[in-house]
Formats: structure tokens, C-alpha cells, sequence
């Protein structure tokens, strides 16, 4: 892995060098501060100081350089512009093509200062945290707030670099205006939406976009679904995202996660009544929910890998699995089986396909759109969570057709089996496979003096300063402040298994994925066990347990929209992670059958606290988890999604046997029994994330 440092001298215009952020000297004036603070000769106030002033100055400089740049480019707009009123009373074809090759031209310069403002913008991310993390002391809090809140900020300028978009839209209009002349007076303005076909224009869009990248919300949405991504992509990943991508394919992959999340809970509120049916213990419940995640621990590993060469015949063969297994679900019934159940069940875990949703979100939809997909992956799940327990409490019914019972325990597996059969026939007509990388390189060549152009309109592709990801391998190289070390080729290639992307994470990293472990227990302990408690405690009818159900569910869009859009620009994620654990835990706590009666609202209030707080939880975990993970777990089989998958799914069948377990204790000891390993690992993992984060801060 190349250190930052490397790339940053790799990737600067040569005629702008004096003005980029000096990153090997900051990072060597760090090193500096730390010896002589060891050695007594320098307190911290003045390196924070003088650390200040120094970061100052280099702002200063890009951004002075920036704005005598803008200057520039508006002359040469201007000028332009006078040319083309001229052409509007004498017209002459020739000059007008010759004008928006002009403009044109204008618009590779300012992809040039886009550019420059983004790597400059990274620069000084990796230079506050290497600062917060050799000294403890959360430096780039203060900084970024007091200078950018200030009234004569010179940070907001790379923050909101205002003057660049009027910049770019002055280039978009009079490449508008001269694109098709044929009688149309309508301008840019008069018509946002009709896109204007110029791939300066589009590459220039493409590098606002990867700026301002997207709102909070779909920010903070799109981290729960953990496609990863790259720091560094090449523009001719970039490009070849452009060719493999399709709309109607990704609705396919959204629809495949919205139906697979309905099916995992569509089953939630009548399962208990169902083994009771069949001559078993309500408890074994745990057993047929667990059954489907015991399964998807496996397809999870297989889908992925599948999804190197396909992404149709992986979503063809869990359609056809997923229908397979709800029949037998609903035989289970009629031919009085548990076993016949649970194969069901594990059919249907089988064909989780989430593995290739995100592989396909990751792989080929293009960056411009990626945060927007991952938002819609995310709020998919979500929709799917909240409809299924919904549907259970709608189809309660009881008919027979020949020997088949339709029933409130089979059709959520008739219901289901229906729906892939129509998604299979929709996959079969609409879906379209993307080339393969190797199909999509071997296309036409572009002339070599076009090469530039092509570097310069793709540029880098992640979004500007604090919410670019951290790479963990980068940051361990600088820690050597070696600039010309560079690693083997191999070194950057994907994990290659299990084992040796296990041996990539971080301690930081495996505190974040015992959270998930942590949220993902709790939340299928409240889920799995609350038909049988419900009835137990309250005699809730399948359908209050249905509507309860849903309406968690339905929390979670709302949460995310307040934490998204409120919360996390008021408090840090660390700040919010800890608070969100600690809510957590209470909720437990408040669950325990320890005074009698238990009530409805003691339970309703507990679960819904747990349920909220452990949504949060999800969405700031994830978030910080896409940030410490290694960037060779952002793509290959063995990749950071697939470790959150798979460590949530451990934690729902471990979750899921210890209900089934604590059933033979009885009903009336199930609660207690199932709820202190979840306040055990809660625990746990706060005491974990307070000295994780302690020792690096």
C-alpha cells in the first residue's frame, strides 16, 4: 500500500506544486512536536498553537491560489461570452462548434482546480487525525468548528466552494445554449431535469457530486448498508462502473432485499403458534426463525464468491430457492412435519441473496449514484422489516382448496412463495447482466492525447475531508514518515480468505463488530420471543403482535432521518455510539420480569427504547466501521460487508438457540433467561468501546 504522502506527489499538476498543502513537512513538524513534548522542552498549548497557525497559513495558501484561479477562469468565461454574442447576429457553424470547444476547454481547467481542491481537501483530513491520534487530543473538533463557523472562514471555502459552482453552471448554460440551436428559447434554468448531453459537463457534474456528495441523511442511511469503497478508485474503475450499470437491475437487487427482509419477518408473530400446531413447544419458535439465519450463514460466503463471475444466476438461483423453501413451509401443515418446517426455513436461508445486493450496489452502479443506491438498499431492508409482521397480522383466515390449508401459520409461506414466483419471471425479463471488467476494458481505445483529459474529468472519488474514509493501511505507513516506501502490488489486493481478513482488522475494528454482534442479539431476542411472551404475559392476539411488530419497523426511517439530519451534526459519532449502548443496556434492563404484574407499558417502553437506541447504534457503528476497515476488505469475497453479515448472523442464531434453550427452564422463566446474555454482552461492549477509544484518544 502506497502512503498518502506518495499519492499526493503522484497526483499533483506539476505547474501547481508550490501550491498544494505541504504534507510531508506537517507530518514531519507532528513527529517534531511528539519529541519534544517527551523530552519536556514544549507544553501542549503551544504545539496546539503553533500547530494552528501552521495550518493556517497552509489553508491560506490553497485557498488564495483557488480564488486567483476562479478569477481567471471567469475572465476567459467572459471573454467567451462576448464572442458568443457576436455570434448571435452573424451566425457562422464553424465558429460556433470552434466557441464550445473553447468553453470546453474552460471546463478541463476547472476539472483541474476541482481536483486540486479535493486532494488538498484529503491532505488536511489525514494530517488532523494523525495530529488527534499522536497526541490524544481531539484537535480536529476544535479546528474544523472554530474556523469554519467563523464569519471570515477561509475553510469554508473548500466546505462549500461557492464560487466554482457558479463557475461550473456558467459553463453549463453556454454549452447549453450553443449545443442545439432549432427554435427553442428555453434555457438550463427553465428545464433542471433535461440533462445536457456533454461529457465535460457530466464530468464536471460528477466532480461537484463527489464534493458536496449527498445530504446527511443519505449519508448516514447509505453506512448502514457498508458498501465500501475505495479511497483512491481509478478513473477507469470509474468508467467502467458507467458501462456495467443498469436501472432495472438495481431495482431487481432492491426489490430481491425488500422481499427477503418480508419473509424473515413475515413468520415473527405466528411461528410459535405454528410448532405448537405441529405437536411442539411454543419455544421452538427460536429454533424455526434461527433456522433461516443458520443457513445464511453459509450462502452469505457462497453468494459473494458467485458474485465475482455473476450477479443474474446468484439472484435466479435464490428466487428459485426462496420459492422451494416457502412451499415447504407451508406443506409443513398439512403433512404435519417440523422437520419438513425447519427445511423450509433453511431453503429460504439458502437463497439470502444480500450478499450480491450490495456486491452489485459496490460493483456497478456508478459513483455519482452509489450513496443514493445504498440509501435505497438500506431503506428497503427497513421497509421489508415493517411490511412483513404487518402482512402476518392481515392474513388472518382459515379455508381449505383440496387437501391445502390456508391458514394465519401457512400463508405468509403460500403469500411468499407467490411473490418470488412473480420476481423470478420479472429477474428473467428485465434483468441485464454487466460485462465483466475485462469485456468493458477491451472496448475502443482512446487516443493517447486524450488520456489527460479523461484522468483529470474522473478525478478522485470520495467525498471532501472529514467524511472521506479513513484507510487504515495508509495511516500505518505514515506512522513511518518514509515517503518513497512503497508495498507490493500484493498488498493491495482483496482478502483472500476468512482468516486473512480476519488478521486485517484492526482492534478498533473488531470493538465495532462486537457492537453489531451486541445490537443484532438484542434486537432478534426482542423479535423471536415476542409472540411467546406477549401471550404468555398479556394474551396478545396475532394480530396485537403483528401491529407491534410493524410499528418497530417503522421506527427506523424516522430515527434515521433524525440522526442523520440533527444528531450527528451536534454531537460526534464516538459521542453518540457510547450513549446509544448505554440506551441499550437500560432498555434491557427495564425488560426484566423482576416486580409483579408486568405490564404492557413496562414491557412496550423497554422494547421500544432497546429497539430505537440499538437502530441508532446500527447506523453510528456501521458508519465508523466503513472508516477503520482496511480498503482491501472494500472489494473481493472476503469484504467488510460480508464480515458485518456474518457476524449479525452468528449473533441472531446464537440468539435464536438460546430461546429455544431457555424454553425447557419454562415460559415463565423465558424473559429473564434470554435477556441477561443481552445484558452481559451489552455491557461488555461498552467497557470494550470506553477503553478502545480511551487508549486511542
Amino acid at each position: 500500500m502506497v502512503a498518502f504522502g506518495k499519492k499526493l506527489k503522484d497526483r499533483q499538476i506539476q505547474e501547481w506544486q508550490g501550491y498544494y498543502i505541504n504534507y510531508k513537512l506537517m507530518k514531519k513538524k507532528v513527529k517534531q512536536y511528539d519529541n519534544q513534548i517527551k523530552a519536556g522542552s514544549l507544553d501542549r498549548r503551544h504545539v496546539l498553537k503553533d500547530f494552528s497557525r501552521m495550518l493556517d497559513n497552509q489553508i491560506e495558501r490553497i485557498v488564495l491560489f483557488m480564488l486567483e484561479q476562479q478569477g481567471v477562469l471567469a475572465s476567459r468565461i467572459s471573454e467567451l461570452n462576448k464572442q458568443q454574442e457576436s455570434l448571435q447576429e452573424q451566425p457562422d457553424i464553424s465558429k460556433i462548434i470552434e466557441l464550445r470547444e473553447s468553453y470546453r476547454d474552460v471546463g478541463r481547467d476547472l476539472l483541474k482546480l476541482l481536483f486540486f481542491v479535493e486532494i488538498n481537501a484529503i491532505g488536511l483530513r489525514k494530517i488532523l487525525k494523525k495530529f488527534d491520534k499522536r497526541f490524544g487530543y481531539r484537535f480536529t473538533d476544535y479546528y474544523v468548528k472554530t474556523r469554519a463557523n467563523h464569519p471570515y472562514s477561509q475553510l469554508q471555502q473548500v466546505f462549500k466552494h461557492v464560487g466554482l459552482g457558479a463557475v461550473v453552471g456558467a459553463i453549463s448554460r453556454n454549452l447549453a445554449d450553443l449545443q442545439d440551436r432549432q427554435g427553442s428559447y428555453l434555457s438550463i434554468y427553465d428545464q433542471p431535469s433535461l440533462p445536457l448531453q456533454d461529457s465535460v459537463v457530466d464530468s464536471l457534474q460528477a466532480a461537484v457530486d463527489r464534493l458536496s456528495h449527498s445530504t446527511n441523511f443519505l449519508n448516514f442511511l447509505a453506512q448502514h448498508a457498508l458498501i465500501m469503497q475505495e479511497e483512491f478508485p481509478t478513473p477507469v474503475e470509474e468508467q467502467v462502473d458507467d458501462q456495467r450499470y443498469h436501472f432495472m437491475s438495481l431495482i431487481l437487487n432492491l426489490a430481491n432485499t425488500f422481499l427477503y427482509m418480508v419473509n424473515t419477518y413475515i413468520i415473527v408473530p405466528t411461528a410459535d403458534d405454528y410448532s405448537m400446531s405441529l405437536g411442539a413447544a411454543a419455544t421452538v419458535c427460536g429454533i424455526v426463525i434461527g433456522a433461516m439465519a443458520v443457513a445464511q450463514i453459509f450462502s452469505s460466503v457462497y453468494f459473494s464468491a458467485w458474485s465475482n463471475r455473476s450477479y443474474f444466476r446468484p439472484l435466479v438461483f435464490s428466487s428459485i430457492v426462496l420459492f422451494v423453501g416457502n412451499i415447504m413451509y407451508a406443506l409443513a401443515y398439512d403433512l404435519k412435519s417440523i422437520p419438513v418446517l425447519l427445511i423450509g426455513r433453511i431453503f429460504c436461508g439458502l437463497g439470502s441473496a444480500r450478499a450480491v445486493n450490495r456486491r452489485y450496489i459496490s460493483d456497478c452502479v456508478p459513483l455519482k449514484i452509489r450513496m443514493q443506491a445504498s440509501a435505497g438498499f438500506v431503506s428497503a431492508s427497513a421497509l421489508g422489516m415493517a411490511c412483513g409482521p404487518a402482512l402476518a397480522g392481515l392474513l388472518q383466515t382459515n379455508f381449505k382448496i383440496y387437501k391445502l390449508t390456508f391458514n394465519q401459520d401457512t400463508l405468509p409461506g403460500w403469500l411468499m412463495a407467490f411473490a418470488w414466483l412473480v420476481y423470478l419471471i420479472w429477474l428473467w425479463i428485465s434483468f441485464r447482466e454487466p460485462a465483466t471488467e475485462t469485456e468493458v476494458n477491451t472496448g475502443p481505445q482512446e487516443p493517447a492525447n486524450n488520456v489527460e483529459n479523461d484522468v483529470l474529468e474522473n478525478g478522485v472519488t470520495q467525498p471532501l475531508l472529514l467524511k472521506v474514509e479513513d484507510n487504515q493501511q495508509d495511516d500505518e505507513n505514515d506512522q513511518e514518515y518514509d515517503e518513497s516506501e512503497e508495498a507490493p502490488e500484493e498488498s493491495r489486493q482483496p482478502a483472500n480468505s476468512i482468516a486473512e481478513a480476519y488478521r486485517l482488522l484492526t482492534p478498533s475494528v473488531k470493538v465495532q463488530l462486537l457492537i453489531y454482534f451486541m445490537l443484532k442479539y438484542a434486537m432478534e431476542v426482542l423479535l423471536s420471543e415476542s409472540s411467546v411472551v406477549t401471550t404468555y404475559y398479556f394474551s396478545w392476539s396475532t394480530g396485537t403482535v403483528a401491529i407491534f411488530l410493524a410499528c418497530l419497523g417503522l421506527t427506523v426511517l424516522p430515527i434515521n432521518v433524525v440522526v442523520g439530519s440533527y444528531i450527528s451534526n451536534m454531537f460526534e459519532d464516538r459521542q453518540i455510539l457510547l450513549v446509544s449502548e448505554i440506551m441499550v443496556f437500560l432498555g434491557i434492563l427495564g425488560s426484566f420480569h423482576i416486580v409483579s404484574p408486568y405490564t404492557v407499558p413496562q414491557y412496550v417502553c423497554s422494547g421500544l427504547i432497546m429497539f430505537v437506541a440499538a437502530e441508532v447504534l446500527e447506523g453510528v457503528n456501521l458508519s465508523l466501521l466503513s472508516r477503520v476497515m482496511s480498503s482491501r476488505l472494500s472489494r473481493g469475497t472476503y469484504n467488510g460487508g460480508l464480515l458485518s453479515t456474518e457476524a449479525g448472523t452468528f449473533a441472531r442464531v446464537i440468539a435464536d438457540v438460546t430461546i429455544t434453550l431457555a424454553g425447557y427452564l419454562g415460559q415463565s422463566k423465558l424473559l429473564n433467561v434470554t435477556l441477561l446474555p443481552s445484558l452481559l454482552i451489552c455491557l461488555a461492549s461498552i467497557i470494550a468501546t470506553c477503553y478502545t477509544y480511551n487508549s486511542l484518544y
